[in-house]
């Protein structure tokens, strides 16, 4: 956004201090600079001169001598007895009584400022001695124009109000000793006011602590005029799209180059005249930051103006030359029957005011900036029209803008309004795009570390033309029409801060307590699992949380019970994961392939399933999971099933973390998801022992699931509720124990029983009955040493046992532990009908 700062002061009644300053100021409150231009040195030296003389060259059927009256403003220069100065021109409309501006020796040309400077001398063309030039439009910088020089004759509106008179300084005269400033444009994204100088000079004013008062006519609407003489209808299709549409026909306007004064606003920050009419709305679009567009009345049909969406097939010439095929979600301005006008973007070529254009329709239109940057982007059009639309404008400024358009139409062109201004207007009357913030003082200074009173932040807040209330140390803010931004008491926290200056805020650093964190349980817990299962040898492993569809059903889960996503990131992440097996079981046979003959991985993650959808907020309810998977390729001699594997990991964990565990038989088909990937046959539900906690599952997988994913026959795994861990510990909680200062003794006992009695069940007996028979003040431990099946026989198997036990008050014998483990083969005996071995 290119400011001139020449601009801003027609707008601020106090002095800016020098340039340095501003351009730290800006920079601090309100936007990043990126550039400042000097101006004024490229046109230092230049002096406006009257043409007192002018006779033809004796030797040049186009040059002229001329004499030139600069009110003996120039220096080291020859003048005749008459005080004039001898220029030698070139140009063919130059003549005597007219002003231009002359460039004296020493001077350098405008256009070659930032190329190869040209600096001008005193030099004899032919017979002739020429002082310096006098000089054309595109000399200047000014235009493109070189057929001839710059007439400053009619020109007696300045933007400084300095009469143009000889040896008036060229520069001062036309406000072009001038600094450029270029603030980025990201900077204002939240701000399309700013996107106009009267926005900017506000805020410079703001943040000088200097109260800014805009224009009457900015802020105040006059009685509307009825115009006469030209029909005008208006239509809007899209409403909420386009939320205030206006409109007014003008007549007789005389379509001619508009004064210097006005080219020279234009020039200095970037935008190129055209004509009066199209200069006028320029100049509007860059003042106030609203876009404008101005359409010839007579090659719109019957003076009719729509907004609707494009129709598929339907093209558009634009004034850029280009045709361009619509699409259905671009927003287009009609004529009532055919587009005329890419609406927010550029108007159509067939009804561009022209040299012929006797009356025109002016449009001034706010239009959805989410629709206009999709337009902008599909077509690859980029013009200051949707710089601003794409930035919000507020929709309440529109009738202010038509009003001070008319007028400056009026003023520039000899029309006159010959129609009503229409206004289809959706705001619903409203005065401020959002209601008044009620926001306390010290809500303000606790956010900012600030002891301002209500009154200071009121005046700080009215200097740019905020409407505040006070009251009790309360405020209540309302924005002006043109303020998209205040709609939170952050909002109005922000903007104190910065009109206050955020560098004055008091540099303290936060208070800390140096009380150690409360340490996160389940953080803990994370940690504690996955150092368990890496000590014993298991991979920890990362998978996405979105799988296949495919990968469910070759899991043997049914996809109908994941939650499906809308808008995937590719086709493989279709479905949210029931569990974590189905990414833990899809990386087995890649392992296996890269010659990995025995390992076992674990994932800590997040799962959901459509049985439990929703929390109380309608959102999709987190289950953390811990699943592992074990896998023994087919070509490894190790002897075993893969479900004690499993259960080996699952068990050591357990201990680890001082749950007891229970396994018991699964009955039948399960009815949830995470179930569906185990053999049932082969595998068992998971309780905390002793109660009805479940924990999970542990076992092999289905023969259609290893088949499905390539899985070895010795796969199996585990998968459990985190939380379900986490409650189990808490009940679980058990005091320490001494270990006993005495040797320990260990026995092996094998019993070989009916295949019907489960080993849970064996294992439970043969714990119950050690506690009844060992002696007091004793330590024991009953481990699994082996289960073994003859074959052959069907009926029957043999498990084997480990007694470790220990007294703490003397040594025991071998003879004490085996009277033992033979009351123990007795008692399973009789209730098993189990046999010693």
């Amino acid at each position: 956004m290119k400011v001139s700062l020449n601009w801003v002061k027609q707008f601020i009644d106090f002095e800016l201090p020098p340039i340095d300053e501003v351009v730290e100021r800006i920079g601090a409150q309100l936007g990043a600079v990126e550039e400042v231009e000097n101006l004024g040195e490229k046109y230092q030296g230049i002096i406006i001169v009257k043409v007192v003389e002018c006779v033809e060259h004796p030797d040049s059927d186009h040059m002229h001598i001329c004499k030139v009256d600069d009110g003996g403003k120039a220096s080291d220069v020859e003048r005749d007895d008459k005080g004039l100065v001898q220029v030698v021109c070139g140009a063919p409309n130059v003549r005597a009584g007219m002003l231009a501006a002359w460039l004296p020796p020493g001077s350098i040309v405008p256009e070659s400022v930032g190329k190869d400077p040209f600096v001008l001398g005193k030099r004899e063309l032919r017979g002739f001695v020429s002082n310096g030039m006098l000089a054309s439009p595109r000399e200047l910088s000014l235009g493109d124009s070189h057929e001839g020089i710059l007439d400053l004759t009619d020109e007696s509106i300045t933007p400084t109000d300095l009469a143009v008179e000889p040896g008036a300084n060229f520069a001062k005269v036309f406000g072009l000793d001038d600094y450029i400033i270029d603030i980025e444009n990201k900077m204002f994204t939240h701000r399309p006011d700013c996107f106009g100088v009267l926005g900017v000079a506000r805020e410079i004013a703001g943040i000088f602590g200097k109260r800014f008062v805009s224009g009457e006519n900015y802020r105040v609407l006059e009685a509307p005029t009825v115009g006469q003489g030209l029909n005008l209808e208006i239509s809007n299709e899209i409403p909420k799209e386009v939320p205030r549409f206006m409109a007014v026909a003008l007549r007789d306007v005389t379509i001619k180059p508009s004064p210097l004064w006005l080219q020279v606003e234009l020039y200095r920050v970037g935008a190129k005249p055209i004509s009066n009419v199209v200069d006028v709305t320029n100049y509007m679009m860059l003042l106030t930051g609203q876009p404008l567009h101005a359409y010839d009345y007579d090659k719109v049909a019957s003076g009719k103006l729509g907004a609707r969406f494009a129709k598929p097939g339907e093209k558009l010439a634009l004034l850029n030359g280009k045709t361009i095929e619509l699409q259905d979600a671009d927003m287009v301005i009609t004529d009532g029957t055919k587009p005329i006008g890419l609406a927010g973007v550029m108007g159509g070529a067939d009804t561009e005011v022209s040299a012929e254009t006797k009356n025109i329709i002016l449009e001034c239109a706010t239009f959805d900036m989410y629709t206009i940057r999709r337009t902008s982007m599909r077509h690859g059009l980029f013009t200051d029209a949707v710089t601003r639309f794409n930035k919000g404008q507020s929709p309440l400024q529109n009738p202010y803008v038509v009003q001070l358009t008319i007028g400056r139409l009026e003023l520039l062109a000899g029309g006159e309004q010959a129609s009503v201004i229409i206004d289809n207007d959706h705001t619903e009357g409203r005065t401020s795009v959002h209601p008044p913030v009620p926001v306390s003082a010290q809500f303000i200074n606790e956010r900012l570390g600030l002891m301002l009173s209500a009154e200071t932040m009121k005046t700080l807040l009215e200097n740019v033309e905020c409407t505040v209330a006070v009251g009790s140390e309360n405020l209540t803010v309302t924005a002006p029409f043109w303020r998209t931004d205040i709609e939170t008491r952050e909002d109005v926290v922000e903007e104190v801060g910065r009109l206050y200056g955020f560098d004055k805020l008091p540099l303290e650093l936060p208070q800390r307590s140096i009380t150690p964190a409360v340490k996160d349980a389940l953080f803990e817990l994370k940690s504690k699992i996955r150092a368990t299962l890496a000590k014993a040898g298991a991979n920890e492993a990362l998978t996405y949380s979105f799988v296949h569809g495919d990968l469910l059903k070759k899991s043997g889960q049914d996809p109908e019970a994941a939650f499906q996503v809308g808008n995937a990131l590719s086709p493989d992440l279709q479905y949210y994961r029931l569990s974590l097996t189905p990414g833990l079981l899809d990386k087995i046979h890649m392992n296996i392939k890269a010659g990995y003959d025995e390992f076992a991985l674990f994932e800590l993650g997040k799962g959901h399933n459509l049985q439990h959808a929703t929390d109380d907020n309608g959102l999709p309810m987190e289950f953390e999971m811990l699943d592992l998977v074990y896998a023994r390729s087919d070509k490894h001699t190790k002897p075993g099933a893969a479900f004690y594997e499993a259960r080996t990991f699952l068990t050591n964990l357990a201990t680890e973390l001082g749950v007891e565990l229970e396994f018991r038989p699964i009955e039948g088909e399960e009815d949830y998801p995470v179930a569906k990937p185990y053999d049932h046959k082969r595998s068992a539900k998971v309780f905390v022992h002793g109660t009805d906690l479940p924990l999970g599952m542990v076992g092999e997988y289905k023969a259609s699931v290893r088949k499905a994913l390539k899985l070895p026959a010795h796969t199996a795994g585990f998968g459990v509720g985190v939380a379900q861990l986490q409650q189990a510990m808490a009940q679980s909680a058990r005091a320490y124990q001494p270990l006993p200062r005495f040797p320990k003794v260990t026995q092996d006992v094998t019993l070989k029983v009916s295949a019907a009695v489960s080993y849970q069940q064996l294992v439970d007996f043969m714990n119950t009955e050690v506690m009844k028979a060992r002696p007091e003040n004793t330590l024991s431990n009953l481990e699994l040493l082996d289960i073994y099946q003859k074959e052959g026989d069907t009926e029957h198997k043999q498990i084997t046992f480990r007694l470790s036990i220990a007294s703490y008050e003397r040594t025991m014998t071998d003879a004490e532990v085996g009277k033992l483990l033979d009351a123990v083969s007795v008692a399973a005996h009789e209730k098993l009908d189990a046999e010693r071995i």
